[in-house]
């Protein structure tokens, strides 16, 4: 099993940065991949970023140049740096891990809200 805790989000303005930290615990070492997803209301859950434990990225475009994913082995926690952010970032942050045995687990989420 394992637990994951987001946290860091908030309201801020347009051109504004936030960042959210994703804090794992129990069994962190199946772990293969990590990422986060969003969920404005409304619309479907899109990926944002992904980082795999080579440390290799992929970021949806809509993010490319602004987001920054990062993992801290060290603190068993992940990152996601966000830049420049506009109204249309507004959306539920989750965090998830996909284990060695492709078992995924989610965070409870966290809100970000960018104001125009």
């Amino acid at each position: 099993q394992v637990q994951l805790v987001e946290s860091g989000g908030g309201l801020v303005q347009a051109g504004g940065s936030l960042r959210l930290s994703c804090a794992a615990s129990g069994n962190i070492f199946s772990i293969n991949a990590m990422g986060w997803y969003r969920q404005a209301p409304g619309k479907q859950r899109e990926l944002v970023a992904t980082i795999i434990s080579g440390g290799s990225t992929n970021y949806a475009d809509s993010v490319k140049g602004r987001f920054t994913i990062s993992r801290d082995n060290a603190r068993d926690t992940m990152y996601l740096q966000m830049k420049s952010l506009k109204p249309e970032d507004t959306a539920v942050y989750y965090c998830y891990a996909v284990s060695i045995r492709a078992r995924d687990y989610w965070g409870q989420g966290t809100q970000v809200t960018v104001s125009s």
